[in-house]
This record gives structure tokens, C-alpha cells and sequence, in this order.
């Protein structure tokens, strides 16, 4: 009873709300509730249906929100001796798990025998998609309210713009109230025969980026039909200033997929930076570092399955750890014997990082492996209707600044960096006073290993993760490590950011090898200018 009085007392509201004339104003017939409409389901051809949902949406209202929800994604069945509805999800072993539409209670599983699914097709489909718009604009949130705006402008029939105007005098504000005005100048621009009227509707349409309001000014432009030539002229000047706001953004776009690679490039290459100017070793092993890191962050998920959502909070120092062991082997067991040969240290390096594919090849297999993405990675932050940054490369950019600050601190700030910084400017006299140059050398070589490992952790978020990822890398690595200065952690930015955007900013017109061959022949006619780098190192060794 009590449930029933709360139902009866939302479709007050809701009518109240409406305006005269409204189709969901109109009052059911006496003695139809919510329960009666559902008893009817069960076995109803797809025209009565239409009619029933028609009538669960007056007599619920926003209580039949997850029962259009279930019924929209296909999952809505009922079973067979009771006629009960339910909500169906279908396992991986072909296994039925019943569930409450309402309040989602767990049922047990069945069998296909003991139930049946309510049919659904396209026109249904249409119909829940517009009665779920209708339930967000006067009962969602905000973000809710947006998005059923946005369904309605595509459709601006007599029902729905009723429903915007109820919304707009319940008091919307902000970007729905902006939609909602957005939908009138539609509407009053297809409507109306007043000349001014329409040139106003068109004011408020120009500069808009919603597609619906692209298509009707384009639809008016074309019309061979339309005898206004001012109104003419206004839509096609709206849409040119519509055409500049897209192109904008697409640069912006571009802007941000270039810093995307740039931040790839920066992990990629800091590591590098600091072997190679420290040491002065070329290291042909360093897209291997990435690769293991990559790898780490593969067994990381397949360890803890259930949390994939912490799962790279743990991969990033476990890939430090095992990359940055892997490289204090390597430059124990090989590269300090090989200290002034930098032919030789060059061969071997790639020696070794042949036998770290091979060795990945045989433990996981030559297949790629997919990592899941975390998610509160998936997904993108919507700036506008033709501009969206997706989480993932977000989220890597700021995790590239943060360990280049981090890594800055610790060379700046710490024992460690201090010997690193003299062994890098003049080796010799750090020996003299006491640094010890092999240990420093090890610690070095660790942690530009360490950090190629974590850049494995964040590529493994943007490509398939095989023994041949880490070789993708290497030569643009270099490339930033030359570009920016060798050793120098600025320039290292600088270089990887520069080369990441050219890349980016030349592809749509050029493809992707195209664009690579002129940024590399630039960057070759650059150091003929500047042989070391936009900033140069400083100290005897790097006279």
C-alpha cells in the first residue's frame, strides 16, 4: 500500500509539472496502475507493448526508469509459470542469473526452458531511448538533464519541446537552460515565415557546435527552395563561423594527441638521457627496459585479477624494480667491462637486448598481450561536442611531468644526484675526490633502466604489449636525447614535447612515415647547426 501511494503521489508531481495538453498530462483511465500495466507484458505482441511502456511511463514515471533501462539493453524476460518479470544476464557459460528489475535482488539462475524474453525492436527501441530523455530532463541530475537535451534536438517534435519548456520553467540553469534556448532557435527557425524572427533564431544557432544545429543551417543552405536571401546569407555566415570553431578545436586536438606522444616520448627517452650522459654508453637494451616494464604490468593483472582498478598503482615500482635490476645486471656483468669502447658496448647492448626478446618470446609466448585498462582510465573528458581528451593519454601526460619533477628532485637534491651530476660534468676529478665513479655508474644505469620500465607501465594503457615494443621506441628516443642535449633533463623535455607535436601536426597531410622521415631529416639538418643539442652539456666531458 504504501508502496502504491508513494507511486501515486510522483505521478502528482509529474502532472502538476506539465503544462495543459502535455501527452503525459493526459490522465489514465480509472483503475489502470503501474502493477496492471506490468501483468500485461508477459506474451503482449510488440504494438501492444509499445502501448503498455506508453502507459507505465504515465503511471510510474521515473520508478520505471530501470525497467526501460533493462527492457532498452535487451535483458528483460519473464518466467514462464509465473509470469514474473525479471532481468536476464547471460555468463560466459551460457547461464541465466535472474535479478529484481526494481530492486536489483539477486533471483538464482535459469534455465532457457523456464523463461522467455519480451521482444524488442527498433521502433521500441526509439520509443524507450525518448521516454528515458523525457525521465532525466524533469527527474535526473544535471549531467542527466544535458544529455536529454542533446537526445531531443534531433527530434524536436510538439511533445518534446513541451517538455523542454516545463523543464525551463521548473528553473533549469547553465548549459541545460543554453540547450534548451538552442532547441527554441531551432525550432523557431524551422517554423516561422517572419524573416526577423528567423535571422534572430539563426544569432543564438551561430557558433553552436551541437551536429543537429550544423545539419539544419547546411539543410537551409541547400534548399533551392528558400526564397530569403538574408536568411540564407545569416546560415551560411553561422555556419562559416561554426567551420572556424571545429578547425579550432581540431587543432587543439592535434595539440593534445602531439603533447600525448611527446609524454611518451619523455618516459621514453629520459632514461637514456641520463646513461648516456652520465656514461657516455649508448645502450641498444633500453626499448627492452621498456618492453619488461610492459610485461611487469601484464603479470601485475594476471596475479590480482580482481583489481584491475589498483593494479598500476602496484605495476609502476614493480616495474622500476625489475627494469632497474635488469639494467644494474647489465651494466655489472657487461658494460663496465666494456668502459672506452663504445663500438664494442654498442654491439653488446644489442646482443643483450636480442636475448631479452627471445627470452619473453619463450616465457609469455611471440602473441601480444592485451592489458586491461583500468576504469578510471577508459572513457573521455567531453569539452565540447567536437573536442574530447580521452583519460588515458591524460592521465600518462600528467604521470610523465610527475616523474620528471620527481626525477629532477632527486638529481638536484640528493646524495645520489649530486654524484651523478659531477661523475656527468668531469669524470676524473669526481674520482679524485672520493665519488665512487662504478657505484655511481650502477645506480645510473638502474635507474634510467627503472624509469624505461615505467614508461613500459604507461604505454602498456595505449598499445598491445609484444616482445618488439620496446624497438618502436628506441630510434625516437634517441632522436630526443640528440635533439634536447645529450644529459640534459631540460632538453630532454623540450626534445620530446617538439618532436611528439611536429609528428602529430604533420600526419593528416602527410601520413605517419611521411611525417617521421621529415622530422628525422630536420632534426638531421638542426645539428649540423647545433651538433650538441638545444642545450648543450657543461663540464669537460662534454668537451
Amino acid at each position: 500500500m504504501n508502496a502504491l501511494l508513494h507511486k501515486l503521489w510522483s505521478v502528482a508531481i509529474v502532472l502538476l509539472l506539465l503544462p495543459t495538453g502535455s501527452p503525459l498530462a493526459q490522465s489514465e483511465p480509472a483503475g489502470i496502475s503501474a502493477d496492471s500495466v506490468l501483468q500485461q507484458l508477459p506474451g503482449a505482441s510488440l504494438k501492444k507493448t509499445g502501448e503498455l511502456i506508453g502507459q507505465l511511463e504515465q503511471a510510474g514515471g521515473a520508478e520505471m526508469r530501470p525497467l526501460f533501462e533493462v527492457m532498452l539493453a535487451g535483458e528483460l524476460y519473464f518466467v514462464k509459470e509465473s509470469e514474473q518479470i525479471i532481468a536476464i544476464t547471460k555468463t560466459e557459460r551460457r547461464t541465466y542469473i535472474g535479478r529484481d528489475v526494481f530492486g536489483k535482488a539477486a533471483l538464482g539462475e535459469f534455465t532457457s526452458r523456464e523463461i522467455k524474453k519480451i521482444r524488442v525492436n527498433n521502433r521500441l527501441r526509439s520509443q524507450l531511448r525518448e521516454m528515458l530523455a523525457r525521465i532525466d530532463l524533469l527527474h535526473g541530475s544535471k549531467l542527466a538533464q544535458k544529455q536529454a537535451v542533446l537526445a531531443m534536438l534531433d527530434d524536436l517534435n510538439d511533445r518534446n519541446m513541451r517538455l523542454l519548456t516545463t523543464a525551463q520553467q521548473s528553473g533549469v540553469d547553465g548549459e541545460v537552460a543554453r540547450l534548451i534556448d538552442l532547441a527554441e532557435a531551432m525550432v523557431q527557425l524551422r517554423d516561422s515565415r517572419v524573416s526577423e524572427e528567423r535571422l534572430e533564431a539563426i544569432g543564438v544557432m551561430s557558433g553552436q557546435l551541437e551536429p543537429a544545429v550544423r545539419n539544419q543551417l547546411q539543410r537551409l543552405v541547400d534548399d533551392a527552395q528558400e526564397q530569403d536571401l538574408a536568411v540564407r546569407a545569416a546560415a551560411q555566415k553561422a555556419l562559416d563561423k561554426i567551420s572556424e570553431r571545429i578547425e579550432f578545436f581540431g587543432q587543439l586536438e592535434q595539440l593534445f594527441f602531439g603533447l600525448s606522444l611527446g609524454s611518451v616520448l619523455l618516459l621514453a627517452a629520459i632514461g637514456l638521457a641520463i646513461t648516456f650522459g652520465v656514461m657516455g654508453v649508448i645502450n641498444m637494451a633500453h626499448g627492452e627496459m621498456i618492453m619488461l616494464g610492459a610485461y611487469t604490468t601484464y603479470v601485475i593483472q594476471q596475479l590480482f585479477p580482481g583489481a584491475i582498478a589498483y593494479s598500476l598503482l602496484i605495476a609502476v615500482p614493480a616495474a622500476f624494480l625489475v627494469s632497474g635490476s635488469v639494467g644494474v645486471l647489465i651494466e655489472r656483468g657487461v658494460i663496465r667491462h666494456l668502459q672506452g669502447r663504445p663500438l664494442e658496448t654498442l654491439l653488446a647492448t644489442f646482443g643483450i637486448s636480442l636475448i631479452l626478446q627471445q627470452a619473453v618470446r619463450s616465457i609469455f609466448s611471440p602473441l601480444n598481450m592485451q592489458v586491461v585498462t583500468p576504469s578510471w582510465m577508459s572513457g573521455s573528458l567531453v569539452i565540447n561536442p567536437v573536442f574530447s581528451v580521452t583519460y588515458n593519454r591524460l592521465y600518462i601526460l600528467l604521470f610523465a611531468l610527475a616523474i620528471f619533477a620527481a626525477l629532477v628532485v632527486v638529481l638536484k637534491k640528493s646524495s645520489l644526484g649530486l654524484n651523478v651530476r659531477a661523475v656527468s660534468q668531469n669524470r676524473d676529478m669526481a674520482k679524485a675526490m672520493g665519488v665512487r665513479t662504478e657505484m655511481v655508474d650502477a645506480m645510473t644505469f638502474g635507474l634510467g633502466s627503472g624509469i624505461a620500465g615505467v614508461a613500459g607501465v604507461a604505454l602498456s594503457q595505449l598499445t598491445n604489449v609484444g616482445p618488439n615494443l620496446g624497438q618502436s621506441y628506441i630510434i625516437d628516443s634517441f632522436m630526443v636525447v640528440v635533439f634536447g642535449g645529450v644529459g640534459n633533463l631540460l632538453g630532454t623535455l623540450v626534445g620530446g614535447f617538439s618532436l611528439g607535436v611536429a609528428n602529430k601536426f604533420l600526419e593528416p597531410s602527410m601520413g605517419a612515415v611521411l611525417a617521421n622521415i621529415i622530422v628525422l631529416v630536420g632534426l638531421i639538418l638542426f645539428i649540423q647547426k647545433r651538433p650538441k643539442g638545444l642545450f648543450p652539456q657543461r663540464g669537460r666531458a662534454a668537451e
